[in-house]
């Protein structure tokens, strides 16, 4: 535990190379607000929290930049004991508003360009999973007839997903059929999930083939989670070296880590996941900044940022919170 000297210095340190990613000297940071004591004091401090793994100096002449374990207790101090992380400026969150006032169609359109969105307003790489469609009821169902031996079953979720599945029939079937099996396949299949057994008790002349085979589309459903990931051009400006900016981009590119990621930081009940606490080894010199978001007061899916360790964590976290508030909104409200 630090006391209050050693944590204002380290908050100084932490600030100033998040801005310059330059090793930071004490001459600089006793003129910090909020330090208030001689550079040799400010050296001698610092000196402490090096030797206690808070700072780390690269070169013997130069000053010193944060590890891990600085980021970390700077971070635990900013939200710690119910402290607000920070504020988006007026003019983003004026945005963000407008940006989900105006968004409207379908799903996954909208969490693109949520993502699309969030990376605009960090400045790193952002994420958006999409809901998952195993544990949401469905609202309705339909069955469009598009010919005369081609019928679409359509299926919307509570959590705001759209399913749609084409089904090709071995005999045409008139738009009377189409209706009668879209009553019976609806009355079976409303409020349970997908993939959930269901039978229909009675069914109208000639709507046999046509209902077994919406059944079939429906309870078939295998669960693949969509990840939206935007900003990976703003991934070669946050990091130097060439390597690190391939070990982001791969990461991205696959979509099942991205999610186990999200996921774990979430379960192990952080917002913010510093260098390897990650658990990915390639992204031991990176940051991640999640939070989920509620369709209806249930945890629908999860957003995210990700970049440096120097990242800006007060805006990261305002960013990501406002917009899973707002998207939440959004969603539940249909």
């Amino acid at each position: 535990m630090l006391d209050e000297r050693k944590t204002a210095i380290l908050q100084a340190v932490v600030e100033d190379y998040i801005q310059t990613a330059q090793p930071v000297g004490s001459s600089h940071i006793a003129k910090a607000p909020g330090v208030n004591v001689s550079p040799a004091t400010v050296r001698s401090e610092m000196a402490a929290l090096e030797q206690a793994g808070y700072l780390h100096q690269p070169h013997t002449s130069a000053g010193r930049i944060p590890t891990e374990k600085g980021y970390r207790s700077f971070v635990d101090s900013m939200i710690g004991e119910g402290k607000s992380p920070g504020k988006l400026a007026r003019g983003q969150a004026a945005a963000v508003r407008e940006f989900f006032d105006q968004a409207h169609g379908e799903l996954e359109a909208m969490l693109s360009d949520t993502s699309r969105l969030l990376s605009g307003l960090t400045n790193y790489a952002a994420v958006v999973v999409a809901p998952g469609v195993d544990a949401a009821a469905i609202r309705s169902v339909q069955l469009v007839d598009l010919a005369p031996q081609v019928v679409m079953v359509v299926a919307v979720l509570a959590n705001g997903v759209i399913e749609k599945h084409t089904i090709e029939l071995a005999t045409e079937v008139s738009a009377e059929v189409v209706a009668d099996a879209g009553r019976a396949v609806a009355d079976a299949f409303v409020g349970q999930t997908l993939g959930s057994p269901v039978s229909v008790e009675s069914r109208a002349l000639g709507t046999d083939e046509l209902i077994d085979a919406a059944i079939g589309a429906l309870s078939g459903h295998e669960s693949n989670d969509i990840v939206f990931v935007d900003g990976r051009d703003r991934v070669a400006q946050s990091f130097e070296a060439v390597e690190q900016v391939r070990h982001v981009l791969t990461v991205l590119e696959r979509q099942l880590v991205v999610v186990s990621l999200l996921r774990d930081v979430l379960d192990r009940g952080l917002q913010i996941a510093i260098g390897n606490e990650t658990g990915v080894e390639t992204l031991a010199d990176c940051a991640l900044v999640v939070a989920p978001y509620e369709i209806g007061g249930e945890t629908a899916g999860t957003i995210g940022v990700l970049g440096p360790t120097r990242m800006d964590y007060s805006q990261a976290l305002a960013a990501v919170a406002v917009v899973s508030n707002q998207l939440g909104h959004r969603l539940t409200e249909g």
